[in-house]
């Protein structure tokens, strides 16, 4: 089982802008250079370099546009749309048409570089139509780091999906209603442990990275006991009335045979990540699956962090339980998150402080003082908020108090 620290190596992290930053110093160097070495003609061999890039990619954008508005037009745009949806959809959009309309000024300013004025355009013209026939041949295809980046950053990943249908449709109607309902089983229940600790007062909510989910957390570790299903919450939900949403109670075995109770659960989405890798025509892999849970993670703990409904009453717990033997790896984890959660508690109000009398208060040989010495008493304390029960006085008045002389 990954200790709790190591557990942030585990996640993949969003990409961050270093390819561009590599880009942009890779291309200021060859300007440099070039500039440096031979500085005749470098404007005129840009804006041609400049105008290849891009009407390749504007000549690859027709011939998508040909097939949406002869095939797709009212399908998936109903007819409308062609400036503000069709021609972006088709990469025909405004920083590409700028690029090559400044490329093209500066080449027609700076003059062509190349010695016969007929090369420079066969070079632009063959440049553009083998770059749309690779590209529709897949060869100049976005890589795969490339697809991920993508959907991460729009949000459309199967993660993203069932991430945010965990939270809308489950976490956040049942959370807020956590601490009442196990208030009232430890009412009903009177072997259970009258004081949860608030850590325990959580829903432990188990993440396996690779997604295979037991309906029964005792057939996963023997430490792990049912004990009992808490009060059920009801709630009208998409026509159902009544719709009933539960949890279960666990008590858990630590290595001294002590029972800790808590409500723990696996992330039921993760259920449809393994199954769509056993469908061969979901086209869903186990490396994709891996990754997906990681994201379904990071993703679900981002929603959560926000979500003020939900705050600190939920514990994600990400269980690396690849290539591991230990029979009790799963209630070992779960220990270690409730003690954890225990030590990070703290009391919010300091406990009453006994009041001791002065030693030497109210003695034969020492009479009694008017204000005994505490000697008890810490030298500082918590600053304490203190009220007064007499009635508010009007605000005085001014006052002349001074003397002006002729």
């Amino acid at each position: 089982m990954q200790c709790l620290q190591d557990q942030e190596a585990l996640i993949p992290q969003p990409r961050g802008a270093l390819p561009k930053g590599c880009a942009a110093a890779a291309a200021a160097t060859t300007i440099g250079c070039i500039a440096f070495l031979s500085p005749e003609g470098l404007f005129g061999w840009v804006a041609m370099v400049i105008l290849i890039l891009t009407l390749g990619p504007l000549l690859h954008g027709l011939c998508l546009l040909a097939e949406e508005m002869l095939y797709h037009s009212n399908t998936r745009y109903r007819g409308r749309g062609l400036l503000s949806r069709v021609l972006p959809a088709c990469g025909l959009g405004g920083k590409t048409l700028l690029a090559a309309g400044l490329a093209g000024l500066l080449l027609y300013l700076a003059g062509q570089p190349l010695p016969h004025k007929g090369q420079c355009w066969k070079l632009l013209s063959l440049a553009s139509v083998l770059y749309a026939l690779f590209k529709s041949l897949g060869v100049l295809g976005p890589a795969e780091v490339e697809v991920s980046d993508i959907c991460e950053g729009r949000k459309m990943n199967v993660a993203h999906g069932l991430a945010w249908s965990f939270y809308l449709g489950y976490l956040r109607l049942v959370l807020p209603r956590l601490e009442d309902s196990i208030t009232a089983f430890c009412a009903t229940h009177q072997s259970c442990s009258p004081f949860w600790s608030r850590g325990s007062r959580r829903l432990l909510i188990l993440i396996p990275i690779n997604a295979n989910i037991s309906h029964k957390l005792e057939n996963e570790d023997s430490n792990i006991r049912f004990y009992d299903n808490l009060p059920n919450n009801e709630i009208d939900r998409a026509g159902v009335r009544g719709r009933v949403y539960k949890h279960s109670v666990y008590i858990v075995l630590d290595e001294h045979g002590k029972g800790h109770e808590c409500t723990v659960e696996y992330a039921t989405p993760l259920l449809t990540l393994y199954n769509m890798s056993q469908e061969s025509g979901a086209g869903f892999g186990e490396p994709e699956r891996r990754q997906q849970v990681l994201l379904f993670y990071r993703t679900l703990q981002d929603i959560l962090e926000h979500s003020l409904e939900c705050r600190n009453r939920y514990k994600l717990i990400l269980l690396n339980d690849e290539l591991q033997e230990d029979p009790h790896f799963l209630s070992k984890a779960i220990l270690r998150h409730l003690q954890q959660q225990e030590k990070e508690e703290f009391c919010l109000t300091p406990p009453p402080h006994q009041e001791m009398g002065h030693p030497f208060e109210c003695t034969p040989t020492a009479p009694p003082r008017a204000n005994p010495i505490n000697h008890s008493e810490p030298m500082s304390r918590e600053p304490t908020l203190m009220l007064s029960l007499d009635k508010p006085q009007p605000l005085k008045g001014p006052v002349e108090n001074t003397d002006n002389y002729q």
